[in-house]
């Protein structure tokens, strides 16, 4: 254990870390939409079909929700340190892959290998937003975790608004091979600074003052479990809130990934603006989810003091996810192409919103097992894209984007009222279950 060097009480390490995160969090989003953003391109030079796209969009969401558990459990082992090194060093080589595969193969095989470059990706952020809250729980007191989950998805919907815009004029003024190579390269810069910087918890970071680690100490959150047993995991996955929370957020994602994946295409297709007019509009949603997300965090802090944790987690997604269906079903029957922007903007922020409930939600009942109860999570959000990309891809190649729209109506509907049932008051590891036990 580092023995704290500074006097100072201003030094506020753990800000920095989160920061970290937070950057990361941008550039995991914009490599996620890179694909999707550089289809319309990607089609007609290499003789693909809407529902082929669909398909490598697929194989990302299969393998990232296939090992959000897995990645949650080594991740919670190996510690995020070492965890987020790995991860965002792989994410960024499989980045940087999927342009070159044209070089290398064509016709059946190119097509397998650019669904392994994605299957790749996917398998590099499984673990990245498990580790990222169980590195918040770590370095931030519960009583900020629902306001570091809303920021921190912020910075995801950030690098979501941001891909859009720069990738259409990257790729046509260098095509969109060259475009994604060189966007695929500069977080070395961050994974260098992290793998420098950033410790696992604030007692093992030598610049971390007396007086913060005090604070941090203080809090009511167990600390980390680097030794999580089979019987922590049988426990965890048979939480009932842990389950119900999971299974609203699989219905929930069916319209993230409708509006986070599908929005470029659909302004394309649907509404006929321009390639360069639905780059600039396609960023459009995912800064109001970046807003909503923002707000989010701080209104469930804020709500939890003023009507308790139970209450103060299900109040948002209670309201939120319900007015989040009616602005998809104004995007859907609007005439005006401007009025569905702006139905779908709405759209996204009142999905995103909720992004802190579910997250800290999970957090207060998992506590020292954080990284695998949200892998547990976020599988289950994943699972909600294994089912809807398909479903989509199918409906948009047809013409059916009003059908997709009225089904994710449908589902925003069924992840509230699941909250009616999810009680996050209840900790999940008690005193017959001491964390680090062999």
């Amino acid at each position: 254990m580092s023995t704290p060097q500074s006097p100072n009480p201003r030094s506020f390490v753990r800000w920095r870390i989160f920061s970290m995160l937070v950057a990361a969090a941008a550039i995991v989003y914009f490599q996620q939409r890179a694909i999707s953003i550089a289809a319309e391109r990607i089609m007609p030079e290499l003789s693909l079909s809407q529902m082929q796209i669909g398909w490598l969009q697929w194989a990302f969401v299969l393998s990232y929700g296939l090992l959000q558990f897995p990645g949650g459990v080594i991740g919670q082992r190996l510690g995020s340190r070492r965890a987020l090194t790995i991860m965002l060093l792989a994410a960024i080589a499989a980045s940087a892959a999927t342009p070159l595969m044209p070089a290398l193969f064509r016709g059946d095989a190119l097509f397998v290998a650019l669904f392994l470059t994605q299957w790749v990706l996917g398998m590099a952020h499984a673990p990245f937003m498990p580790v990222c809250a169980g590195t918040m729980e770590s370095w931030l007191p519960p009583g900020r975790w629902a306001l570091a989950q809303g920021i921190h998805t912020f910075g995801c919907q950030v690098g979501a608004a941001i891909a859009p815009p720069l990738l259409v004029i990257l790729i046509a003024a260098l095509g969109w091979q060259r475009a994604l190579f060189l966007a695929a390269l500069p977080p070395l810069a961050l994974v260098g600074l992290w793998a420098w910087y950033g410790r696992d918890t604030p007692r093992e970071h030598p610049s971390v003052t007396a007086a913060e680690l005090a604070g941090l100490d203080a809090r009511a959150a167990q600390p980390p479990n680097h030794n999580i047993t089979f019987d922590r995991i049988g426990r965890l996955l048979s939480n009932r809130s842990i389950l119900l929370i999971t299974i609203s957020y699989i219905v929930m994602n069916y319209v993230f990934y409708l509006l986070s994946t599908w929005s470029f295409l659909y302004l394309i297709q649907e509404r006929h603006f321009t390639v360069l007019e639905s780059g600039a509009l396609a960023s459009l949603p995912p800064i109001g989810a970046a807003i909503g997300a923002a707000l989010g965090g701080g209104c469930t802090d804020a709500l939890c003091r003023r009507a308790g944790v139970v209450w103060g987690f299900r109040l948002l997604p209670l309201i939120a996810l319900p007015v989040a269906g009616i602005m998809l079903l104004a995007a859907a029957w609007s005439p005006q192409a401007a009025v569905a922007v702006a139905a779908l903007t709405l759209a996204y922020a009142a999905v995103e919103v909720n992004e802190a409930s579910y997250w800290a939600g999970t957090m207060r009942i998992a506590q020292a097992d954080t990284m695998a109860a949200t892998g547990v999570l976020n599988t289950g959000g994943n699972v909600g894209g294994w089912i809807g990309i398909p479903i989509v891809a199918y409906l948009s190649g047809h013409g059916l984007w009003t059908t997709a729209f009225v089904i994710g109506s449908l589902c925003t509907v069924l992840a509230a009222v699941l909250w009616l049932a999810v009680d996050v008051s209840e900790p999940l590891v008690g005193s017959d279950a001491e964390p680090g036990a062999a």
